[in-house]
């Protein structure tokens, strides 16, 4: 999934205003190019949770997410092993398509397994998610139809199995 030296950390932080924006200073200090960001609420609504992949030689890695772990509203921070997280990204894409072309674009949105959410008389707007590859596989093979437009999510990640990063009942438990 990644290459020799990219990566992706999940930081559990305080869901407030301006903690965003001092993660990813950290990064763009150290050098870093963020290749996907993404955030959300978890099921503790004072609680979030941000993925990020990026690339950098491991040792610049390495002190970047100690630098990531001293911030106040830092939680927890923890670098997402591709061999036991899993990993998905949400793609929507407006594909031009009409007649034999529109069947073709729907056949393989099937294949691919994804949902289309929206057709006019001259596009087909289709919603998938998987891993990274995936989509852009399916990009691949619907380009020469013609790509209207289209955004991605960043990469969200989870860790297989019962692992938890952030557990808000036992961290409850532990403040009090």
């Amino acid at each position: 999934m990644f290459n020799e030296n990219q990566f992706a950390v999940s930081i559990i932080v305080t869901n407030q205003s301006g903690v965003l924006t001092r993660i990813s200073s950290l990064f763009s200090q150290r050098d870093f190019n963020i290749d996907t960001f993404t955030s959300g609420r978890t099921n503790d609504p004072e609680v979030a949770r941000i993925t990020i992949t990026a690339t950098g030689d491991n040792r610049k890695k390495d002190q970047l997410l100690k630098q990531i772990s001293k911030l106040y509203d830092v939680k927890k921070v923890e670098l997402m092993s591709p061999e036991n997280t899993i990993l998905r990204e949400l793609l929507i894409v407006k594909v031009k398509a009409s007649g034999d072309g529109l069947r073709t674009v729907l056949d393989a949105a099937n294949v691919f397994r994804s949902k289309v959410v929206d057709m006019s008389p001259g596009s087909v707007c289709i919603e998938m998610t998987g891993e990274s590859a995936k989509l852009d596989a399916f990009l691949t093979y619907v380009a020469p139809y013609g790509i209207l437009e289209y955004c991605r999510t960043g990469l969200i990640a989870v860790e297989r199995g019962a692992n938890c990063l952030y557990d808000a009942k036992k961290e409850q438990s532990q403040t009090a």
